[in-house]
């Protein structure tokens, strides 16, 4: 008996893994808009599963801040929050900049490969106008800052943070000059890494991050529905 519950256990978790997983790339890449309703049956036949699993994906969802569980109602994808953006922001740019530093510090030589292939493939992901591709090679480029840094746990922290806002930046790439702003960021701070320049990495990430307050606001003009504050 035991055997068989743990068998069900392992698939019901599978599953609300894929369903969360499948989820939230719809929410990020904005074609779950902020404000649509998701029903757990429906989610239920689209995955061919029972509502458990839904169940649980929604509450992973609502603990990344990406739906609203509301008892006895839809539960619905989150409008963007502006003071929840601005937060994580100031989490990321003090995390962000002191890996830089220490990036610097430590050197990087003998990464500059894993480098030099994210930032082609960016750039091919640009010309292809491949939001989706450029966006996941976004995270990798900030992975490969924080394992030169010799912090590769920080990467979590960063996504955790970096997947509320990216919605905002989907809105943003959608637009190729908002791609080659971002790539070129990309490439600025690699330089000073490279050149071990720890007060010209630090001033680009900040630059970086602070493209975020531009993106806000043209986001809120143009899509007001999308947020809640």
């Amino acid at each position: 008996m035991s055997r068989r519950l743990s068998a069900i256990d392992t698939v019901r978790r599978t599953a609300a893994d894929d369903i969360f997983e499948r989820l939230r790339a719809e929410i990020v890449s904005m074609r779950l808009t902020p404000g649509t309703k998701l029903s757990e049956a429906d989610i239920a036949r689209r995955f061919e599963v029972s509502r458990q699993p839904v169940r649980e994906a929604f509450i992973r969802l609502s603990n990344s801040n990406l739906v609203a569980i509301r008892p006895q109602r839809a539960t619905v994808v989150r409008r963007i929050s502006k003071t929840e953006v601005l937060e994580t922001r100031f989490i990321r740019t003090a995390l962000e900049v002191e890996l830089v530093r220490l990036a610097c510090d430590r050197g990087i030589r003998g990464r500059e490969a894993g480098f030099e292939a994210s930032l082609a493939m960016q750039r091919s992901a640009v010309e292809a106008r491949d939001t989706d591709r450029f966006n996941a090679l976004d995270y990798d480029f900030h992975r490969l800052i924080c394992e030169a840094a010799g912090r590769a746990f920080a990467f979590r922290r960063i996504a955790e943070n970096k997947v509320y806002v990216d919605r905002l930046c989907m809105l943003s790439l959608a637009d190729k000059a908002g791609l080659d702003e971002i790539l070129e960021d990309h490439e600025t701070i690699y330089a000073r890494l490279r050149g071990g320049d720890s007060a010209g990495a630090i001033a680009a990430m900040r630059l970086h991050l602070t493209r975020l307050d531009a993106t806000v606001a043209e986001a809120q003009a143009a899509y007001p529905d999308y947020f809640e504050d």
